[in-house]
């Protein structure tokens, strides 16, 4: 008999099918589409099983018992490393499995615990930039070799691996940047790296020895020769590309450098090759930042988008704790970063939570207003993720419990509360609304900054780009209401998943997108924000919870 779901905290689209999943004496519930395999499923939920073999079904590690519920038959693969005694009582590989229904399982060999998420290379699409194709052997002793980008974000670490010749994903991690230990945002970063030498070298080698982690992970979760990696490049924020070559951080702590390029290639990268397990002759390289603030991640994601081959004017917005923002006006690309603070990376929040599972994603008004979540991975929620926050903030917006300027009714408490059956709940505060605020108005100040500098009106942009981890699940209604993006017809608006990653593997892969990359630089002018003589005026005005009014 089919076990019983714990109590449903939002109604749920019965035909989704859901997996019911030991671990360690311990049982998750885990939604699914269709498709994947269930080795894919519990690796996107963070529950992975032993494997070694990229789940080709060749090490015959991920080993399940399908204790309920209806997989499909067995195959080969599955019949030559399983005896047929162990396939009658229910012993599957987890990599073989693709499952259409309910099924309740066991996970015979569970991975070690990690802290890095598995992410599906299914939405990480190989370049497409002409010239793109079979790559020339970089290492003549190195068969098939490999390339390794690196989103080096303030919060979160993103790694791709790369077959060259191809140029296909074979797997993605997510990881923690160690370096929030020491400050939340870049400045709190750069002031505790300008006490001393040592300080600055601690906060490089928190970076690099995470990035060696997530490599080892890949490694040994894979089963990938780390030594067939011929070509590692890195994307970051000015900052956090600072702090890893070790300089030049001091100057991002100066104003006069803030409109010039900062210089942030390495004396070395080969302490980082042999660290990192690396082919000897392995090249890394730091995607240099366009200037001051406006870092190397931005500018990939204009090559993953290829934002200026697009129609004009176009808008990008990389939300992030420091949010970079361009326009694109035909000829020219305007670009600015703002501070957004933890809001968009969802730190010193109440209830905050990256977007994993057990993440509010998506809040939805019923009848009489009540409040459904929508939770990433079907799991019992745990907390809000951007979107999720987004949402929250719009529908109570909508049924008058908060008001345009930030606040709750009088009389009422100062947070909003939902108590769950658990005895757990989920709150926002005052002070969670007043982040959101800020944030959302730094954003909305350096858009119409940079229209006013490009004789953009913002109804007149044709193509809107949201990239970031907070942009990933946005309702875009729901971001325009609170004006976090442009009122614009929702056509527009594209949101990007990994849109710094996947440019940084184009720049792996492809010259053509390196010469694009040249190209956009020698267009690109830099607007400093705290020079704009009506800056305070204008944020001011962007704080109210409203939609974004042209000036």
């Amino acid at each position: 008999m089919w076990p019983p779901w714990w109590p449903r905290r939002v109604p749920r689209v019965e035909s989704v099918p859901q997996l019911l999943v030991l671990i360690r004496a311990e049982e998750h519930r885990l939604s699914f589409k269709t498709g994947p395999s269930v080795r894919d499923i519990l690796e996107e939920a963070g529950r992975q099983a032993r494997t070694a073999c990229r789940g080709h079904g060749a090490c015959g590690l991920c080993e399940i018992r399908v204790l309920a519920g209806e997989p499909p038959e067995p195959t080969l693969s599955e019949r030559l490393h399983i005896s047929p005694e162990r396939l009658a009582q229910g012993v599957r590989l987890a990599c073989q499995v693709h499952p259409s229904g309910d099924l309740h399982l066991e996970v015979l060999q569970p991975a070690a615990p990690t802290k890095w998420q598995s992410l599906p290379c299914e939405a990480f699409p190989a370049s497409a930039w002409p010239g793109n194709g079979p790559r020339p052997v970089i290492l003549p002793d190195v068969k098939e070799p490999l390339g390794v980008g690196v989103d080096l974000g303030t919060t979160n670490i993103r790694l791709a691996l790369l077959e060259l010749k191809d140029g296909q994903c074979l797997a993605q991690r997510r990881g923690r940047n160690p370096q929030v230990s020491c400050g939340a945002d870049v400045l709190t970063r750069l002031v505790a790296a300008a006490e001393s030498p040592e300080a600055a070298r601690s906060l490089g080698d928190l970076a690099a020895a995470a990035i060696g982690e997530g490599l080892d992970d890949l490694s040994r979760r894979e089963g990938i020769d780390l030594r067939r990696v011929a070509l590692l490049a890195v994307v970051g924020n000015t900052p956090m590309l600072a702090l890893l070559a070790e300089k030049n951080q001091d100057r991002l702590l100066q104003p006069q450098y803030w409109q010039s390029p900062i210089d942030c290639r390495p004396e070395s990268a080969a302490r980082w090759v042999e660290a990192w397990s690396l082919h000897p002759r392995a090249e890394v390289r730091l995607i240099q930042p366009l200037a001051g603030f406006v870092g190397s991640d931005l500018l990939a994601g204009l090559v993953a988008t290829r934002f200026g081959a697009g129609p004009a004017p176009a808008l990008f917005i990389d939300f992030g704790t420091n949010s970079e923002i361009a326009l694109w006006d035909g000829s020219e690309l305007w670009v600015t970063s703002a501070a957004g603070g933890p809001a968009f990376e969802l730190w010193g929040l109440s209830h905050g939570l990256p977007a994993e599972p057990g993440a509010v994603y998506r809040v939805d008004r019923g009848p009489e207003g009540a409040l459904h979540f929508q939770v990433i991975g079907g799991e019992e929620p745990r907390g809000f993720c951007g979107s999720g926050l987004v949402d929250l903030i719009t529908r109570l917006l909508e049924t008058n419990r908060l008001s345009r300027t930030g606040k709750f009714p009088a009389g009422s408490a100062a947070a909003w509360r939902a108590d769950l059956p658990t005895g757990a709940s989920l709150g926002l505060t005052m002070e969670d609304v007043d982040n959101l605020q800020r944030a959302k108005a730094a954003i909305g100040t350096g858009v119409m900054v940079l229209a006013r500098h490009a004789g953009v009106k913002l109804a007149q942009v044709q193509r809107v780009c949201v990239a970031g981890e907070f942009g990933r699940f946005l309702d875009i209604a729901a971001a325009q209401a609170i004006g976090l993006l442009p009122a614009l017809p929702a056509d527009r608006v594209e949101l990007i998943s990994d849109a710094a990653l996947r440019g940084c593997s184009d720049l792996i892969l492809a010259p053509a997108a390196a010469d694009y990359l040249s190209r956009m630089r020698t267009t690109a002018k830099l607007v400093n924000l705290a020079l704009t003589p009506d800056f305070e005026e204008i944020f001011l005005a962007n704080l109210y919870l409203e939609p974004l009014h042209e000036e």
